[in-house]
């Protein structure tokens, strides 16, 4: 029942109204879910399982109640801890659609000027858009960007944007929903209603699939990209008790010091 429901609310309510209105609700019901078999490595609370969560097809044990995380976004904050300087040393940090997982923890840390944006989220600070943002060049160390260009027109712009007001030598994070069976991203202009879409995209306002030739699209904007299989070198245990995408890639997008 709760798995057909939460199915259904987020194939059709956008994810920031739906954590507008939830925080609260599922926190309370996060308390008959505490145990001892998962844990959020983001908040440190323990759980007998978690929610499910999936638009079409619902997966088990993906939402953390307390945090809204999702498998994604634990696997990013353990990304961070163990494989960056995000937590130990100054930077300007830019948070393109800020995840609400994130917000409360990354606005308290001292060692970061964190300015978050968007298009629509009511999260975001600074209103705009990813293909055309108003901010200098050269100007964060970090940016994260994560599920935002499967949306976006002209992804291919936006990334050029990315690059452009990164610092050189900062790095960024810009994850995607990749299909590695199919070797180009698809992307039809007569794919063109919300029917459409999600059964080509998998989502009702996607505007492609993105396939295993993802990265080149990182290079072809400037950056250097390392393709890390962070969750695939972790204990099997531990991805299990966190709940983690035990497949995905994280693609580390570094600003070369120099113009190459």
């Amino acid at each position: 029942m709760i798995r057909s429901f939460i199915s259904f609310v987020s194939r059709f309510i956008p994810r920031h109204h739906l954590q507008r209105f939830s925080a609260f609700i599922l926190k309370i019901v996060g308390v008959f879910y505490l145990g001892n078999k998962f844990e959020d490595p983001i908040t440190g609370i323990k759980y007998r399982k978690l929610l499910p969560y999936g638009r079409i097809q619902s997966r088990p044990n993906a939402l953390a109640p307390h945090s809204m995380s999702l498998e994604r976004h634990r696997l990013l904050w353990l990304y961070l801890k163990e494989r960056t300087n995000f937590f130990t040393q100054e930077q300007k940090f830019l948070h393109i659609a800020p995840e609400y997982c994130f917000l409360k923890r990354f606005k308290k840390m001292k060692n970061l000027t964190y300015i978050t944006a968007d298009l629509i989220s009511p999260w975001a600070e600074v209103k705009l858009d990813v293909q055309n943002m108003p901010f200098e060049d050269n100007l964060f160390n970090i940016i994260l960007c994560n599920h935002v260009l499967e949306h976006v027109t002209d992804d291919k712009q936006a990334l050029r944007e990315l690059f452009r007001v990164m610092k050189p030598g900062g790095f960024g994070i810009f994850q995607v929903p990749i299909d590695y069976s199919i070797d180009q991203t698809l992307e039809d202009e007569t794919i063109n209603t919300p029917k459409l879409r999600e059964l080509h995209y998998g989502q009702r306002d996607h505007v492609r699939l993105y396939g295993s030739d993802y990265p080149n699209r990182l290079k072809d904007a400037g950056f250097i990209v390392t393709a890390d299989k962070f969750v695939q070198n972790l204990p099997a245990d531990l991805v299990r008790r966190y709940a983690l995408p035990a497949d995905e890639i994280v693609y580390l997008c570094v600003k070369p010091l120099t113009e190459q």
